[in-house]
């Protein structure tokens, strides 16, 4: 990430602590960079691992609780991608690019399509204004499913 556009997610984030009367903690502007690091999707695990090789020591439940803050800040979006399983990213990254899920090994591929952006920003919505849009587009990927294939061919 360039360090003007980290330097821009880090001044909203210190104006939006600021006006929410929140702590600006080490803690959160460590795990506001390890997010940063991330050019796409994350989860906890994964940053907790990136702030934890940075050689800077984070609770996870602080990692979680300033997810939280930063979700609320608008800066991190969130993606459900299985009952058990969300996964983050910079709302910088996620606007306007589709999601394809594997259901089978909940792999995450984006995709940018004009015509899908064209269609999204013509629907008008009385009384709402959008912020951005994420489509989520679920099934197999290529490799499970030349997998199941195989292993069909191998049954019978």
């Amino acid at each position: 990430m360039d360090s003007k556009l980290y330097n821009e997610i880090q001044e909203s984030f210190t104006n939006y602590l600021t006006e929410k009367k929140l702590r600006k903690t080490e803690e959160r502007y460590a795990i506001l960079e390890g997010v940063c690091a991330f050019t796409g999707h994350f989860d906890i695990v994964m940053l907790h691992n990136k702030i934890k090789e940075a050689r800077y020591y984070v609770s996870k439940s602080t990692v979680y609780n300033t997810l939280e803050v930063l979700l609320d800040a608008g800066i991190v979006v969130s993606h459900q991608t299985s009952s058990q399983s969300v996964q983050y990213e910079l709302k910088k990254y996620a606007e306007m690019h589709s999601h394809l899920f594997c259901t089978k090994c909940g792999s995450i591929r984006e995709i940018k399509n004009a015509h899908i952006k064209g269609f999204l920003n013509a629907i008008k919505v009385p009384r709402f204004t959008p912020d951005f849009y994420s489509l989520y587009i679920y099934g197999t990927c290529s490799k499970c499913k030349n997998k199941i294939q195989r292993e069909k061919k191998q049954i019978k």
